[in-house]
C-alpha cells in the first residue's frame, strides 16, 4: 500500500450534491481545490441520513491516494436563500409562535421525496405530523428515512399538525 497523509484538516464549504441512494456526494471547499468526497457513513455519524444541495458544511478531511475525503461533520447550515417563497399552508402562521415552539423528539413514519412530503410521530403521541420537503430543504436536509430520529418544531396549521423546523436528533442537541 502506498503512502497517504493521515493529518486531518478542518474545512468549510458547500455541498455540491449528495445522493442518499448512492450513499455519497461531494463538497466544494471555500478554499478551492478538488471536490471532497462525503460518504453517507460520515454523515450518519453526525446523525443525518441526507444533506441538502448547497448547504454550508464544516468537515474534517483527510487526503488519501484516492483524493480528499470527509472524515467527520462538525456543522451543517441550510442553503443560502433557503427561505424561498412562503408555503401556502404556512403563510398565516405567526412567526413568534413558530420560533417559540419547543423542539420535540420524533421518528419518521415515512417520507417520499418524489411526492414532496411525509409524516413523523412525536414520541409518546400517536398523531401524525406533516413534513413538507420545502421545510426539510430550509432545515438543511434533503430526505428522511423511516425510523430516523428527529427533533421538530410542531405547529397547528390549516390541515393539522405540521413540522416547521426539522433537525437530525444529534444536531438538535447542540441547539
Amino acid at each position: 500500500m502506498g503512502h497517504q497523509d493521515n493529518a486531518e484538516e478542518r474545512v468549510s464549504g458547500k455541498v455540491k450534491w449528495f445522493d442518499p441512494t448512492k450513499g455519497f456526494g461531494f463538497v466544494i471547499s471555500d478554499l478551492g481545490g478538488a471536490d471532497i468526497l462525503l460518504h453517507a457513513n460520515v454523515l450518519r455519524n453526525f446523525g443525518q441520513s441526507s444533506v441538502a444541495d448547497g448547504a454550508r458544511i464544516e468537515i474534517g478531511v483527510q487526503r488519501t491516494e484516492r483524493g480528499v475525503q470527509a472524515t467527520e461533520v462538525f456543522t451543517i447550515e441550510p442553503p443560502e436563500g433557503a427561505e424561498g417563497a412562503p408555503l401556502a399552508d404556512f403563510e398565516d402562521l405567526d412567526h413568534d409562535i413558530v420560533a417559540n415552539a419547543p423542539l420535540e423528539p420524533a421518528r419518521v413514519k415515512w417520507f417520499d421525496k418524489a411526492k414532496g412530503f411525509g409524516f413523523a410521530n412525536v414520541f409518546g403521541k400517536s398523531d401524525d405530523i406533516f413534513i413538507h420537503i420545502e421545510v426539510l430543504r430550509r432545515s438543511g436536509l434533503a430526505d428522511l428515512q423511516p425510523g430516523e430520529a428527529l427533533a421538530i418544531r410542531v405547529v397547528d396549521g390549516r390541515r393539522g399538525q405540521m413540522a416547521m423546523e426539522v433537525f437530525a436528533w444529534e444536531a438538535a442537541l447542540t441547539r
